[in-house]
């Protein structure tokens, strides 16, 4: 992977299109208007529904979270299927079977259009889209996209995710807001690793007959950091130390037994070995444990 692009999906959504995406699922219309009275009577008693990117919803009752969050991944799931099928089809110009995943009652009015625009201006201009190497993942509210080949490719999928969220889920998004990194250059926060393309040279020496001359290598590896600094963040809001790293006592442990206290302290650095065990450089995990 050479270029990745981290979309924060745009929020709040519209309380309409949250029942609209369920229109397909939900058969009973019945079941559909009382959800609707729902949602906004619940936002008149408690202002404006927003649904945040790092999927928390900022409601006064927890009890309704699950709803809200329910909805929130059904929507995102609602435009990733045709996202990803528009990605497969730039893979398969001359593929038309795709009726059957646009079959959703909301959409009805906007699949003539999509039809009419692939079967005439669409398959002439998605060469540029082509990537066989595009990957897409959602992680915290952002839609991650990474790509072998070069920028421009990235830019416009870019652009297309932007124009997609405006004329069909009404979503204002700003393109100036999403960037573009390159790997060799930048790392990406993911999973709880910092992860780049760095190059690794190395000399080769060869020899032919008499003469011997030596080759210089570029190798490109993945390389995977521990992000230091947010972990020791974290176990500092825990109260495990302090933001400098050094370890802090609780209040609590006084009554605690030393036994207890070091097997607790065990078990923490063993699941923080074991999860970031795939870093490159593990001497960052013996910086966290000592």
């Amino acid at each position: 992977l050479n270029y990745v692009s981290d979309i924060l999906i745009p929020h709040p959504i519209h309380l309409e299109i949250l029942v609209q995406t369920l229109r397909y699922r939900v058969k009973d219309a019945s079941s559909l208007h009382l959800l609707r009275f729902f949602l906004y009577e619940y936002q008149n008693r408690n202002s404006l529904l927003t649904l945040t990117p790092k999927k928390e919803i900022s409601i006064v009752s927890k009890r309704n979270q699950r709803l809200f969050l329910f909805l929130y991944n059904y929507y995102v799931c609602e435009y990733e299927s045709i996202f990803i099928f528009l990605c497969n089809q730039s893979f398969h110009l001359r593929s038309i079977s795709f009726g059957t995943l646009f079959e959703r009652i909301y959409f009805y009015g906007k699949i003539k259009h999509l039809v009419e625009v692939f079967s005439t201006d669409f398959p002439t201009v998605l060469w540029l889209f082509k990537d066989p190497f595009i990957h897409y993942v959602r992680y915290q509210g952002k839609s991650i996209l990474a790509s072998k080949g070069a920028s421009l490719l990235l830019n416009k999928w870019k652009y297309y995710l932007v124009n997609f969220w405006q004329c069909n889920f009404d979503l204002w998004a700003q393109p100036g807001m999403m960037h573009i990194n390159q790997l060799s250059k930048n790392s990406l926060d993911f999973l709880g690793y910092l992860s780049r393309m760095r190059l690794n040279l190395s000399a080769v020496r060869s020899q032919m007959l008499e003469n011997s001359f030596i080759m210089d290598n570029a190798i490109k590896k993945f390389d995977i950091i521990v992000p230091i600094i947010p972990l020791i963040r974290s176990l500092a809001k825990a109260k495990f130390c302090n933001l400098a790293g050094d370890p802090i006592s609780k209040p609590a442990w006084a009554d605690s037994s030393d036994s207890y206290i070091i097997d607790r302290f065990v078990r923490i650095c063993r699941n923080i070995s074991h999860y970031h065990s795939g870093s490159s450089k593990k001497n960052c995990l013996y910086r966290i444990k000592y």
